[in-house]
């Protein structure tokens, strides 16, 4: 029980899925990488914005709750995001306003696709960094040593 507990303390539930979606989101950056000459294909993304705002208000309802940052991190689904009953995170991505629509009724934009998943690489880099960070106070708390 008390295991549990120092994994739903601070952070780490917060740094966890927003590991969870940044590896889903790059997942569904790839695929639109891969069919960027298939006539056809529209590239589907996810509200990232959307996103942060639920995890943000899943934080500020914990907060309230247990008056810190203790607890169950229950973040609100969406119709892109949900969450399955083993923790995994789901998206179900709706079709980009952006991006010029070409003649094979592809929205193709190379520029946008690299930006994309640079960003989103670069926020599952800082996620992971923070949380070995925190596991790692955390293993010495628990072992009982100064690294």
């Amino acid at each position: 029980m008390f295991i549990d507990q120092l994994f739903d303390a601070g952070a780490l539930p917060t740094l966890a899925r927003s590991m969870q979606f940044a590896a889903r989101r790059q997942e569904l950056i790839a695929h639109n990488i891969a069919n960027i000459s298939t006539p056809g294909f529209v590239q589907k993304d996810v509200s990232v914005r959307a996103f942060q705002a639920s995890l943000g208000d899943a934080v500020d309802r914990r907060r309230a709750r247990t008056g810190g940052s203790r607890g169950t991190l229950n973040i609100a689904e969406s119709r892109e995001v949900r969450f399955s009953s083993a923790g995994d995170v789901r998206l179900t991505p709706k079709t980009p306003r952006d991006g010029v629509l070409f003649h094979d009724r592809n929205n193709r934009s190379v520029e946008r696709l690299m930006q994309d998943m640079v960003e989103n690489m670069t926020a599952f880099r800082v996620a992971g960094d923070l949380l070995k960070s925190r596991l790692g106070i955390l293993r010495s708390a628990i072992s009982g040593s100064s690294q």
